[in-house]
C-alpha cells in the first residue's frame, strides 16, 4: 500500500508534508506504546512499531494473503496490530471453525468499524450487539421465513424474477455488456419483496439508486484508506473516501426513510405484506401493551432493513458474476452444465428440488461460491469474556478476524484449493457431496442470516441463465484472456469485463 493512496488527490505536498509530520510527532510521542506485552501469554505475532502497529507489514487491499504469510510462523492464532489496536488472527478451517462453532458465545460478538458505527449508532442487525441484537436476529429470522425465505413462496419468487432477469438479458441481443447491473437488480427484488413486500421495475429510479449507493459503499468500506480511518480517525477524517461513504449513506437512509413513511400510512395489521409490516405491527402492539422502551423502534427498523437491503445484494451479486465469468472463463465446463440441464430438466424452469438431480450443475455452483471468496475475512468478531484458545490468554473484548479465505482455500482440506475445481464436491460416481470446510457465509452466532434465501437464488438464478444463454468472452478476446483478478473491498469482486450472453433457445 503507497501511503499517498490515504489522501485526495487534491491534497497539496504541503499537506502531505503536514500530515506525515504529524505522524512522526506522534511516533515520537508514542514510542513506548508497545513496548512490554501486559499478559506473556497472548498469542505471538510480528513486533508492532509504535502508533502504527503492524500496517506497514500488511497488504490492506488483501490483507489475507499477509496473514498467509504471517501463519507460517506464528501459527493458526496470532496477534497484530491495526494502528494501536490489538486483533486475534485466527487462520486455517480446524481453528477458525473451533472458535465460531465450538466456542460460539465467546467469540460471538461484533467488533464495529468505526465508520459504520457512526452510521448506525449500535442500531440494526449486522454491527448491533448485545440484547438489541438478539432480539432483532430473531425477530428478523422469524419473519423473514414466514414471508417464505428459503421456502416454496421464496422459491416462487426468484422463478417469478427470472423471468423479468431473462427479459434483461434478452435486450442485449447477445451483444458484450457489462453483467452487473441486471444481476444487482434481480438480488436486490428479492430483498425488496420480502421486506417491503413488493418488487421494482429495474427502471425506477429510487430503485436503481438504492442498489447503486448499497454497492458503491460495499466498495468503499473495503478500500485501504477507509481501513486507516477506522484506526486513525483523528487523522484522516477528512479523506475523500468516507465523506463519500457518508453522503452515500444519507442518501440512502432518506430514501428508505421514504419507503418506510408509505408502508406506515397503508399499514393493515390483518393483511402483513412483509418484514417491515411485520415490524410496525409488533412496535404497535408493544405500545398499546404501555411498553415504550423496546427495542422496536423507527431507528432500528431503518438500520436494519438497510443491513437486509445490503447484506442480501452484493454478496450474492457478486458470486452470481463470478459465475459467469467463469463459464466464459471455461467453456468445456459451461458445456457440461448444460448438457446436465437439457437432460435432466430440458426447457421446464428449474426448481430447488432439481439440485439433487443436477449434481453437476450444484457442484458449479458451491465451487463458484468457494473461489469466489466474497467474505476472505468474515466480519470482525470480539471475545465476550476473557478466555484461554489454543493455550494463549485473549482478554474480554479482543478483536478476533476470522480469516474465512483460509478456510476455503485450506490446503489440508481441498485437492485443489486455488483452482477452479468442481469435481471438489463430486465423489467418484459424480454425486454431489458436501465438505465440511466449504463456509462462505461465514458459522455459528453470526453466520449469514439469509444463507438459506442465497443458496435458493444462486441455484435458479445460475441454472436458468444456463439454460438461457451462451457466456462468451467478447469478440477479438479469448477465455485465456478474461482475468480473474479481483478487485479490492470487502467483498472482491471481478474485475470489470464485457460478457456476451448468447441466447441457447
Amino acid at each position: 500500500m503507497d501511503i499517498l493512496d490515504l489522501f485526495p488527490q487534491s491534497s497539496t505536498p504541503v499537506h502531505l508534508v503536514g500530515a506525515l509530520v504529524v505522524l512522526l510527532l506522534v511516533y515520537l510521542v508514542s514510542s513506548s506504546m508497545f513496548c512490554s506485552k501486559e499478559d506473556r501469554n497472548e498469542p505471538p505475532g510480528p513486533r508492532p512499531l509504535p502508533l502504527l502497529g503492524n500496517l506497514l507489514q500488511l497488504d490492506l487491499k488483501r490483507p489475507y494473503h499477509s496473514f498467509l504469510e504471517l501463519s507460517k510462523k506464528y501459527g493458526s492464532v496470532f496477534t497484530i496490530y491495526m494502528g494501536p489496536k490489538k486483533v486475534v488472527i485466527l487462520f486455517g478451517y480446524k481453528t477458525v471453525k473451533e472458535a465460531l462453532v465450538n466456542r460460539a458465545e465467546e467469540f460471538g460478538d461484533r467488533d464495529p468499524m468505526l465508520i459504520l458505527d457512526e452510521f448506525n449508532k449500535g442500531n440494526g442487525i449486522i454491527w448491533a450487539n448485545g440484547e438489541s441484537w438478539r432480539e432483532m436476529r430473531r425477530f428478523a429470522l422469524s419473519n423473514l421465513r414466514d414471508f417464505g425465505m428459503g421456502r416454496k413462496a421464496c422459491e416462487d419468487k426468484i422463478v417469478e424474477e427470472c423471468d423479468h432477469l431473462i427479459g434483461a438479458f434478452k435486450k442485449f441481443k447477445g451483444e458484450a455488456v457489462h453483467t452487473e447491473q441486471p444481476i444487482y437488480f434481480a438480488i436486490s427484488n428479492m430483498i425488496c419483496s420480502m421486506v417491503y413486500g413488493n418488487r421494482f421495475d429495474y427502471s425506477d429510479p429510487v430503485f436503481t439508486s438504492l442498489v447503486y449507493n448499497t454497492s458503491r459503499r460495499s466498495q468503499l468500506m473495503g478500500t485501504p484508506s477507509v481501513q486507516i480511518y477506522n484506526h486513525f480517525p483523528w487523522l484522516c477524517k477528512w479523506i475523500a473516501n468516507r465523506k463519500e461513504f457518508h453522503k452515500l449513506g444519507a442518501a440512502s437512509r432518506k430514501q428508505n426513510s421514504e419507503l418506510l413513511s408509505q408502508l406506515k400510512k397503508t399499514l393493515n395489521s390483518q393483511k402483513c405484506r412483509g418484514f417491515v409490516d411485520a415490524f410496525l405491527i409488533q412496535k404497535q402492539n408493544l405500545e398499546e401493551s404501555g411498553i415504550t422502551n423496546s427495542h422496536f423502534h423507527d431507528e432500528n427498523l431503518l438500520q436494519t432493513v438497510m443491513n437486509l437491503f445490503a447484506a442480501g445484494t452484493d454478496t450474492t451479486t457478486i458470486t452470481m458474476r463470478w459465475g459467469l465469468l467463469l463459464m466464459a472463463k471455461y467453456p468445456k465446463t459451461q458445456d457440461q452444465v448444460q448438457e446436465e440441464l437439457s437432460r435432466v430438466i430440458g426447457s421446464r424452469q428449474v426448481r430447488i428440488e432439481d439440485r439433487i438431480s443436477l449434481p453437476f450443475t450444484n457442484a458449479v455452483v458451491h465451487e463458484t461460491q468457494r473461489l469466489a471468496n466474497i467474505a476472505p475475512i468474515s466480519l470482525p468478531h470480539k471475545t465476550s469474556k476473557d478466555l484461554i484458545f489454543h493455550g494463549y490468554s485473549i482478554k474480554k473484548g479482543t478483536a478476533v478476524y476470522p480469516v474465512l479465505w483460509s478456510v476455503l482455500f485450506d490446503e489440508s482440506e481441498w485437492e485443489k484449493p486455488h483452482t477452479f475445481y468442481p469435481a471438489h464436491f463430486l465423489d467418484k460416481d459424480g454425486k454431489f457431496v458436501k465438505r465440511d470446510a466449504f463456509m462462505p457465509f461465514s458459522a455459528g452466532r453470526r453466520v449469514c442470516l439469509g444463507e438459506g434465501l442465497a443458496r435458493m437464488e444462486l441455484f435458479i438464478f445460475f441454472a436458468t441463465l444456463m439454460q438461457h444463454f451462451c457466456f462468451t468472452p467478447p469478440p477479438g478476446l479469448s477465455e485465456d484472456e478474461l482475468d480473474l483478478t479481483p478487485l479490492e473491498g470487502l467483498s472482491p469482486s471481478p474485475l470489470p469485463q464485457k460478457l456476451c450472453a448468447v441466447p441457447r433457445m
